[in-house]
C-alpha cells in the first residue's frame, strides 16, 4: 500500500496521537482512528450535541512494514464479534451470555496487528445490532443493512510501531462548521434507519438463521 492520506475528525484543534491512549469501549478498542473520507471525518469531527465547530486533522501513514488487519475481508459475524468484545449492543443477561459465545465462535485475535481497519460502528449500527441481538433480523441481510447504514470505513492506530509511522500535514489543518456537517450527518442517520427499517419489514428478512442460531 505505500503511504496512504487518512483524515481525523475531532472538536480539537490540537491532537496529539499517542500509544496506548483512546477509549477501551470504542468500535476497536483503545487506539487513535482515522478515515480515508475526508467529508465522513467532517461529519464525526461536528457530531456532538453541543453545537462546536470541529477540525479535521490530516495525516499520512506509511504502511510499509505494518500488519493490517482488514475486516472488510473477514466475514461480517467475524467483525461483530470483535465489536462485542468493546461494545454492549444490549445490557440483558441474555445478550450477555450469548456474546461471549458468539465471540468464542467467530471473534479473531487481533492483538498482534499494528492497524485495524474496517467498518465503523454509527449510530444506525446500533439499531441493527439491536434489532439482531434480539432475533428480529436474518443473518442473510445482514450486510446489505450494514452497507445501508453507510458506517463508513475507519482505520485504528494500534500499535507502538504503527504510530511511529503517522505523520500529521499540520499545515492543512480544516476547520468544519457546525451547522453544515451536523445536519449531514443527522440526515445520513435519518435516510439509512429508513432504508434499514424497510429491508427489515420486508419478505428479504426470513427471521430464520438469526443472532442465537449462529452459536
Amino acid at each position: 500500500m505505500g503511504k496512504i492520506i487518512l483524515y481525523h475528525g475531532s472538536p480539537n484543534k490540537e491532537v496529539t496521537p499517542k500509544y496506548g491512549l483512546g477509549e477501551a469501549r470504542h468500535d476497536y478498542g483503545k487506539g487513535f482512528y482515522l478515515t480515508e473520507d475526508i467529508e465522513l471525518a467532517k461529519e464525526w469531527s461536528v457530531c456532538r450535541p453541543d453545537e462546536s465547530n470541529g477540525w479535521v486533522h490530516k495525516y499520512e501513514l506509511d504502511t510499509d512494514g505494518l500488519k493490517i488487519f482488514d475486516f472488510q475481508k473477514e466475514s461480517v459475524l467475524c467483525w461483530l464479534a470483535e465489536l462485542m468484545k468493546h461494545r454492549a449492543a444490549a445490557d440483558s443477561k441474555r445478550y450477555r451470555m450469548l456474546a461471549q459465545k458468539f465471540i468464542e465462535k467467530y471473534g479473531v485475535e487481533t492483538a498482534e496487528y499494528d492497524v485495524i481497519k474496517g467498518w465503523r460502528a454509527n449510530a444506525s449500527y446500533f439499531y441493527i445490532a439491536k434489532s439482531f441481538v434480539r432475533d428480529e433480523i436474518d443473518v442473510e441481510i445482514l450486510e446489505e443493512l450494514l452497507s445501508l447504514g453507510g458506517l463508513g470505513i475507519q482505520y485504528c492506530i494500534k500499535s507502538e510501531l504503527a504510530y511511529t509511522h503517522l505523520r500529521e500535514l499540520e499545515d492543512e489543518l480544516i476547520s468544519v462548521e457546525f451547522n453544515d456537517f451536523n445536519i449531514k450527518y443527522n440526515q445520513r442517520d435519518i435516510s439509512a434507519r429508513k432504508k434499514m427499517k424497510e429491508l427489515i419489514d420486508s419478505d428479504a428478512n426470513k427471521v430464520t438463521n438469526v443472532f442465537s442460531t449462529l452459536l
